[in-house]
Parts: structure tokens; sequence; C-alpha cells
């Protein structure tokens, strides 16, 4: 397990750090609470974090049986509320690559739900999936 660290900035950034890797993360508070949206900011993080698992578990999915998804994009929506500032849905469109036939995308669309991130979410968070 690597260990990651964070240390505040100030003026409303953080930096993340990577133990492994050593690669750094900057980010901001968003404009609609605050900061400046120089950076993602924390709840970006998160939604893109879903975003990602959910991509990772896709592609390799594909990998194992002999195909590429390389080029397929996700477009990540948040929706926040208020009372508590919270993540409330969280909105991704998947655009497949030319080369994923239509046959294959119902399976991919299915192991979505297997990420690790996805498993993780409050049952409070909606999460709705589309794609192509």
């Amino acid at each position: 397990m690597s260990k990651l660290y964070c240390t505040y900035q100030g003026d409303g950034q953080t930096e993340l750090v990577h133990g492994l890797s050593g690669a750094k993360i900057t980010t901001d508070l968003p404009p609609d609470n605050g900061g400046k949206g120089r950076f993602f900011s924390p709840t970006d993080l998160f939604a893109s974090s879903l975003a990602a698992c959910a991509i990772t578990i896709m592609g390799k999915m594909a990998e194992a049986r002999g195909k590429s998804l390389t080029g397929t994009t996700v477009e990540i929506d948040k929706v926040m509320a208020s009372d508590p500032r919270r993540v409330a849905k969280i909105i991704l469109k998947i655009t497949f690559a030319p080369q994923v036939a239509a046959e294959d995308k119902p399976k991919y669309m299915a192991s979505v739900h297997s990420c690790p991130v996805h498993n993780s979410l409050s049952k409070d968070i909606e999460v709705e999936f589309t794609h192509n």
C-alpha cells in the first residue's frame, strides 16, 4: 500500500503527493465555495475517481478478451447539494472508441458497478451511467 500525503498550501490550495511515485496533484476550492477554481477541487477529484475506476475496470475487461478500449472517454458531471454541502449525484457519460463493438458495450457497462470506488460510495449519492 502506498502512502499519500496532503499539505495545505494556503489560499484554499492543497498539494497531494503519491508516496510511491512522487506524483503531485494540486487542489483548489471551487468558485461556488469561495475559491478561485485554479485546479481540481477535492469533490472534482472524488467524482473523477469514479470515472477513472470505472473506465479502468472496463479497460482491463477488454484487454483480458484481447480487445482495446483505448480512446474511450468519460464526461463527468457532479451535482452538489447543500445542508450539508456534499456531492449528491455523479453523472458519467461514456463515449466508447470507434473500435468497440456494439454487442460488447452492455458487458462493459455492467462492469462499472464492480469498481472499488463505486462500491465505496454512500448510498445517498446517486450515480448515473450512460453511453453512446
